[in-house]
């Protein structure tokens, strides 16, 4: 198991990077969502309700 993980060092600390990017991403999706933050287009009649 010590083998795999020195020899791979460098895909597991990459993947790890692009997993916390993601999910500061979709938290940041989410948390504008709830601030009615999501839609851009400024439309009273829009179908998305996002106000």
């Amino acid at each position: 198991m010590l083998t795999f993980i020195t020899t791979n060092i460098g895909t597991i600390i990459t993947a790890a990077v692009l997993i916390i990017a993601v999910g500061a991403a979709i938290a940041s999706i989410v948390n504008d969502r709830k601030k009615g933050k999501g839609c851009g287009c400024g439309c009273e009649n829009c179908a998305h309700k996002c106000k």
